[in-house]
């Protein structure tokens, strides 16, 4: 190609970038119902997009979560329609069914990582006349920076209006009415999400957008956002499993694996939890539970490095009772105490295991948390379901089950134009793990 050519292709996308970009800026020409509670929307057009394709974005999930929601987090829901024809002949049609959360998250809600090294271990060179003024330097400090610390807990909180559900993996944000057209309805998307973000100025600044969990087919479609100022940034793998459909019980995945695997899992995993005494069980009427459920949920929340939400006491009867019969919760037991559990949804055709607590102590002599990943491919098995979804944690022991995985991604959007070009330079450097290759099966 000439230099000529060269050029004119050059500018001809940048001329195409920037008609996408005026159009994005400007109105979709759809129409829209933005509400507060998911009980002031139409709930038949809701239903009539959402189906029974995905239960978070089912009326009677949603309507059960309001009453449990964490106390950082503030539900918002969108129906977008297309209006056709004038007069006598108007009609709006459903194209797009939007849940959102808004979240106050604060610097407390980042766990603090202890220094390497004391100021006694930077200066240990030091002449022994001034090593005797290290401990009150080292008191000094730790003052300081707890006094820092409380300043910033105080003052530095971010509101982030998320389109998706923050307790959950997955897209079970939006829903798209079956044959419209994905750029018109994505527009529509970026419209919603800026009305509601102009509309929270009366209560404070929205300093980030994300639009969470995106995978296939949602990513393509999306990424024009970008000419919004959405950054894209991938996530690590959600781990995914494939039911076989020959796989009526749990003994049957198990028949499956290949001799080194299976031995594996009798000899590392089973047998421990047997000879301490522990059975694996499913337990209902969880509201009686619910004080030894967060205890052990807390146990876990607290070590991770990020916790944007806490979840409530009642949470987990609400989720049993919204479940339904796509409810389970398996636990590990010992002595009538619970020692860990792991609860699995039915999500259409795709088991949901994701909600999951141990006791710390017990788990570094036993294998709790393996045995509880072995409990929850029972239970999608017996959900009826033909894969299993793992989330983004513990990549390698959920490889070794046979879980493969898909990728996710979130566009992120500050509204200060120069910190979202910041942003977009530190995204490009985010590193994330890598899902390990394994294949526990049996050749065939």
């Amino acid at each position: 190609m000439k230099l000529v050519d060269k050029v004119r292709a050059v500018k001809a996308s940048i001329s195409e970038k920037n008609k996408t970009r005026r159009q994005l800026r400007g109105p979709a020409h759809l129409q829209y119902a933005i509400a507060d509670s998911i009980t002031l929307l139409d709930r038949n057009a809701w239903t009539e997009i959402t189906g029974n394709r995905c239960f978070f974005m089912s009326p009677g999930y949603l309507e059960t979560m309001e009453q449990v929601l964490p106390l950082n987090l503030t539900p918002r829901y969108a129906l977008i329609y297309n209006s056709t024809g004038s007069g006598p002949d108007h009609k709006r049609q459903p194209v797009a069914a939007i849940y959102m959360q808004i979240a106050e998250i604060s610097v407390s809600q980042v766990r603090q990582v202890r220094p390497q090294k004391s100021v006694s271990g930077a200066v240990a060179s030091t002449t022994s006349r001034a090593k005797k003024w290290l401990p009150t330097l080292n008191k000094l400090a730790r003052g300081v920076a707890r006094n820092i610390k409380e300043n910033i807990k105080e003052k530095t909180t971010q509101r982030v209006l998320t389109c998706g559900n923050l307790l959950t993996f997955g897209q079970h944000g939006l829903a798209f009415a079956e044959g419209c057209d994905p750029k018109l309805a994505w527009h529509g998307v970026a419209e919603v999400l800026y009305r509601i973000r102009q509309a929270e100025k009366l209560v404070g600044k929205t300093h980030f957008v994300m639009i969470k969990d995106l995978h296939a087919p949602f990513t393509q479609q999306a990424l024009h956002l970008e000419n919004l100022s959405y950054r894209h940034v991938e996530t690590e793998p959600n781990m995914v499993l494939t039911l076989r459909d020959e796989w009526k019980s749990y003994d049957d995945y198990l028949a499956s694996l290949a001799s080194k695997y299976r031995a594996n899992i009798k000899n590392g995993v089973f047998k421990p939890i047997e000879e301490t005494g522990c059975t694996v069980e499913h337990v209902t009427g969880l509201a009686a539970l619910q004080s030894e459920f967060f205890a052990l949920y807390k146990s876990v929340q607290m070590n991770a490095d990020f916790r944007p939400i806490e979840l409530r006491p009642e949470y987990f009867a609400a989720l049993e009772r919204a479940a339904g019969d796509g409810f389970r919760c398996s636990v590990v037991k010992r002595n009538q105490q619970i020692l860990g559990f792991l609860i699995s949804v039915a999500d259409g055709d795709t088991a949901i295991a994701y909600h999951i607590g141990f006791d710390r102590a017990a788990a570094a002599e036993l294998p709790i948390y393996l045995r509880l990943l072995h409990a929850g491919v029972a239970d999608a098995i017996s959900l009826g379901c033909k894969s299993v979804s793992f989330g983004r944690t513990a990549l390698e022991p959920k490889a070794a089950l046979g879980a493969k995985p898909q990728a996710f991604g979130v566009l992120l959007r500050h509204r200060q134009p120069v910190l979202n070009k910041l942003i977009k330079r530190l995204l490009l450097g985010i590193e994330h793990d890598d899902a390990p290759e394994r294949n526990p099966f049996k050749k065939q």
